[in-house]
């Protein structure tokens, strides 16, 4: 098929959104499809070849940046958007917004339209709504059945399972065969040898940021390794570390896509250290139904998780296959971070679990099962 991408993703950023909205379009190119991406033109333009080496991927799209003034609130990208799709030929609309989803069935297009978090206020539920009352070939994906309560109760709406998919993230599973041990990770990195506690991510409010401080300067003895983050907080944070003269955590900040996996596999431990309240980077909080990409990759590199104890991360964890925690109780981490790092036959089976349990859930397997989900025309 032709499908047409439609993201209000800045692209290329660092931005989650628009990394899932690239791992999308590589998965649909990998099962033979002629994809292209429509994005705002909020950017400098960019190439594929910087798309390949900036989301480290093997496939991408021709990208179109299309106008978008901020004044219009994206309106005018929507329209634009939903134009050049006409241009394209487009037999498939793949959105992430509402309104193009919307316009989409008005103008006789099958769209699928990606929902990952809540919708913002009266009118976010309005477009909601058009979308599920349009007629047409539709589906509708959430990332947990968390959020999806959350849309029904926010759109008064209760939506039939025909047409509505759970489709958590998902992983390339090829990135992640034949990884190093812990100490050779460690070894091929420059990164100082002995227990080693990873984390790698964004550190949005909520993603903890504090709880990751707090054990490191409670755990001396072992070493933490913190990847990701924008300058300003990766310089926040070794400000902090450097006036608690804290000599154990090592801030890489942002690296390579490609060479995620290593650094991951680099440690013994990795966490997931969520609060009960989580800012995306829209500001919305998105606690109640988050399906965060770096799960996935943690259960693919096979190393034991400790995770915040949340109704949708218990989605895809449990016992298991990670140990789960109640957000912010700090003792309790750290009682389960020196246990595991002293038991290495428990740590080797719950990476073990995990592994095994995400191999299902590869994005291109994933997008496989949201175009199969189609009703019969």
């Amino acid at each position: 098929m032709r499908i047409a991408l439609i993201t209000n993703s800045r692209i290329p950023s660092l931005t989650a959104n628009s990394i899932q909205a690239m791992k999308v379009a590589q998965a649909l190119m990998q099962l033979g499809h002629d994809v292209r991406m429509f994005a705002p033109a909020e950017t400098e333009p960019a190439t594929r070849e910087s798309l390949l080496a900036h989301y480290g991927l093997r496939f991408a799209p021709p990208l179109d940046q299309l106008p978008s003034i901020r004044l219009f609130k994206r309106f005018d990208f929507i329209f634009h958007a939903q134009h050049a799709a006409k241009r394209f030929n487009a037999d498939l609309i793949y959105t992430w917004l509402p309104q193009s989803a919307v316009l989409g069935l008005w103008a006789g297009y099958p769209v699928v339209l990606e929902m990952h978090a809540d919708v913002a206020g009266r009118m976010g539920a309005w477009w909601l709504r058009q979308f599920w009352e349009a007629r047409g070939r539709r589906v509708m994906t959430v990332t947990t059945s968390a959020l999806r309560k959350a849309l029904e109760r926010s759109t008064s709406l209760q939506f039939d399972n025909q047409s509505l998919l759970v489709a958590p993230n998902g992983v390339e599973m090829e990135k992640y065969a034949g990884l190093p041990s812990p100490a050779e990770a460690r070894h091929q990195l420059n990164l100082k040898e002995g227990p080693t506690v990873g984390f790698t991510g964004h550190i949005y409010p909520g993603r903890g940021a504090d709880l990751l401080f707090e054990l490191a300067r409670q755990m001396p003895q072992v070493n933490f390794l913190w990847v990701g983050g924008t300058p300003e907080l990766v310089d926040f944070w070794r400000g902090k570390l450097t006036e608690a003269r804290m000599s154990n955590v090592t801030m890489t900040g942002f690296v390579k896509h490609e060479v995620i996996p290593l650094y991951q596999a680099a440690a013994d431990v990795l966490l997931m250290p969520y609060s009960r309240s989580i800012s995306a980077s829209s500001g919305q909080d998105i606690a109640e139904v988050i399906n965060p990409m770096k799960m996935f990759e943690y259960m693919a590199s096979g190393r034991a998780i400790v995770s915040a104890d949340l109704p949708s991360i218990r989605e895809v964890l449990n016992e298991g296959n990670a140990v789960l925690c109640e957000p912010g109780e700090i003792g309790k981490w750290r009682l389960e971070i020196e246990a595991l790092l002293t038991d290495e036959p428990r740590r080797l089976a719950l990476g073990a679990l995990a592994r095994k349990d995400v191999g299902e859930l590869t994005w291109v397997k994933r997008e496989e099962r949201i175009l199969n989900h189609f009703p019969a025309s």
